[in-house]
């Protein structure tokens, strides 16, 4: 065997240091929670396309980045702010702060970098409303959510919800400088989908948060009052999602897929309540109709945003 695997005395040979720097890499990249990214990524840029008026498109990229990377910052900081929790949590377990990857100050210290630079720089590349309301995003998400909701409430995903619901407001706002009535119904759209989504998540993994000692709606009210308001919450985001064609705000392109999303919607929250289960509402198999429910949430959402710009495009809107 040649030197290049074994050393002179048998040692193991060192470890390749691109390797490394690599798995460090993926690390703090973790810390920024990019499938939440990617989903205020997506809303933030629907809300500056809807917009009336036009923004360099320099500046439009500049003020996605921002929106990118202030939602990257808060999750960042929610990492650090629920280490302990994460570290009891078996889907979280494994995160580099609760697995001892990064320390903690550190990865406080580059959640607060990324906040203050995010809003200072959509402040100078678009507008001050745009940069107070990306500040008001991350103020919401952490001070609101992460650090008072979270551990206090069953209500904490109902108005903690609003901290996702942020994106499409901010990314009209750079563009115009000001908020009407579409961003806030896309707001509202938003606000009112995320129990109903994460409840449907929260029913499989309720085990976890059980141990965490995080009072989420499954481990305070248990299975069946969940279920129940999982199909409640549903019934109010059907209709809302409809509002913005009923209020002439788009065109019937996106009131055709709105009816359709949620009657499908509502299709799956039906079935969630409706799935076996014993007399406490716990599952009987495995959360089936749960898991179904909360990959379709986030097939409605998309789809309901990705018809605003089509809408528009097809001039329907």
């Amino acid at each position: 065997m040649s030197q290049t695997a074994i050393g002179d005395r048998g040692a193991p040979a060192p470890l390749d240091a691109s390797a490394l720097d690599l798995s460090e890499v993926r690390d703090w990249v973790a810390l920024l929670k990019l499938r939440v990214v990617t989903l205020v990524v997506f809303t933030g840029m629907i809300g500056m396309l809807l917009a009336p008026g036009r923004i360099h498109p320099v500046l439009g990229a500049v003020a996605v980045l921002c929106i990118a990377v202030a939602a990257g910052a808060a999750g960042a900081i929610n990492m650090w702010y629920d280490r302990d929790i994460d570290a009891v949590m078996r889907r979280t377990a494994r995160r580099p702060i609760p697995a001892g990857r990064i320390q903690p100050g550190a990865a406080l210290a580059f959640g607060v970098v990324l906040a203050v630079a995010s809003v200072l720089l959509m402040g100078l590349a678009t507008n001050a409303a745009a940069a107070a309301w990306l500040a008001a995003s991350i103020g919401f998400y952490v001070f609101v959510y992460t650090m008072w909701l979270k551990r206090r409430t069953p209500q904490n995903i109902v108005i903690g919800g609003a901290a996702g619901a942020f994106p499409p407001v901010v990314g009209w706002v750079a563009v115009t400088g000001s908020v009407e009535m579409l961003p806030l119904l896309l707001f509202a759209i938003i606000f009112a989908w995320t129990p109903p989504h994460f409840w449907s998540l929260s029913l499989w993994a309720h085990g976890d948060y059980a141990r965490a000692g995080v009072p989420m709606l499954p481990v305070v009210s248990g299975a069946k009052e969940t279920r129940r308001q999982i199909l409640l919450y549903t019934l109010l985001l059907a209709p809302l999602g409809v509002a913005p064609w009923l209020l002439g705000l788009t065109g019937p392109l996106y009131g055709a897929v709105a009816v359709a999303l949620g009657a499908g919607f509502l299709w799956h929250a039906v079935r969630v309540l409706r799935a076996p289960q014993d007399e406490a509402g716990r599952s009987l198999d495995n959360d089936l109709a749960a898991r179904r429910a909360f990959r379709f949430s986030l097939l409605y959402l998309a789809g309901l945003f990705a018809a605003l710009p089509l809408d528009r495009v097809l001039g329907l809107g």
